[in-house]
C-alpha cells in the first residue's frame, strides 16, 4: 500500500446539521440586532452574516418578527398577540392594545415569565433595551402610519412609553396602588390615551362628547 492509498481516518462527531445551522443563524441575528437594531436588520443581512442562503433563514424562522422573538425568547403566543393588534374595529384599538400588553406580561406563566426575563434583561443591558424598545415600537407603528400620517413614529413612541411604564410599575417596581388593580379595571382607564395616540380619528363620538368641556 502506497502512501496515497492510506484510508482517510473517519471524522469523529456528527456532521453539522439543521440544528447547528439554526444556531448559527440565531447567533448572527443576535449580533446583527445588537448592532443595527430591530428596524434596520433584515433577513438578508442575517443570512449573509451566517453565510447561509436567505431561504434557510426563512425556513427556520418565517419572518423577522419570529427571528427576533427567538433571539429574545419571546413566546410565540405573545408574538401572535402583538402582531394582531390592528385586527378589529379601529374604535376599539386602544382597548385591544392595553389588554394585549397587560395580558402578555401578566397572563399565564408560559408567556409572561419569558417576557419578564426579557424585560429585566433590558433594564441592565443597553443593547437588549434598544432591541426590545424597537420591537415593541415597530408593533405599534405597523398599523399606525396609515391612520395618523407624519407623526406616526412619535405617537408610537409615546404609546410605547405609556404601556411599558405601566408594566414596569406593576411588575418590576411594584407600585402598590397599581398592584391592587385588576387588568380589566385598568383597560378602560388607559385605553382612551392609547386610542388618542394610535387611532385618534376612530374615537367613538359619544365618548368624545362626554369628555368635552363644551359638550
Amino acid at each position: 500500500m502506497t502512501k496515497n492509498d492510506k484510508p482517510t481516518p473517519a471524522r469523529r462527531g456528527r456532521r453539522p446539521g439543521a440544528g447547528s445551522t439554526r444556531q448559527t443563524v440565531l447567533d448572527a441575528a443576535r449580533a446583527r440586532f445588537a448592532t443595527d437594531g430591530f428596524a434596520a436588520t433584515t433577513m438578508r443581512l442575517v443570512a449573509a452574516d451566517a453565510r447561509v442562503d436567505v431561504s434557510q433563514v426563512m425556513q427556520f424562522f418565517g419572518s423577522k418578527d419570529e427571528l427576533f422573538a427567538a433571539v429574545m425568547a419571546i413566546p410565540p403566543t405573545a408574538l401572535q398577540r402583538f402582531n394582531t393588534l390592528y385586527e378589529g374595529p379601529d374604535e376599539q384599538l386602544g382597548e385591544r392594545v392595553v389588554r394585549a400588553f397587560l395580558t402578555a406580561w401578566e397572563g399565564v406563566p408560559e408567556e409572561s415569565e419569558p417576557l419578564m426575563a426579557t424585560l429585566r434583561g433590558a433594564m441592565v443591558n443597553e443593547q437588549a433595551r434598544a432591541q426590545l424598545r424597537d420591537f415593541i415600537q415597530a408593533r405599534l407603528l405597523s398599523g399606525t402610519r396609515e391612520r395618523i400620517g407624519t407623526d406616526a413614529m412619535l405617537r408610537a413612541g409615546l404609546a410605547t412609553s405609556l404601556l411599558m411604564g405601566m408594566v414596569l410599575c406593576r411588575r418590576v417596581i411594584g407600585v402598590p396602588v397599581l398592584l391592587d388593580v385588576e387588568v380589566e379595571a385598568l383597560v378602560p382607564l388607559v385605553a382612551p390615551a392609547i386610542q388618542q395616540l394610535l387611532a385618534p380619528t376612530a374615537t367613538v363620538p359619544a365618548a368624545a362628547g362626554k369628555t368635552s368641556r363644551h359638550g
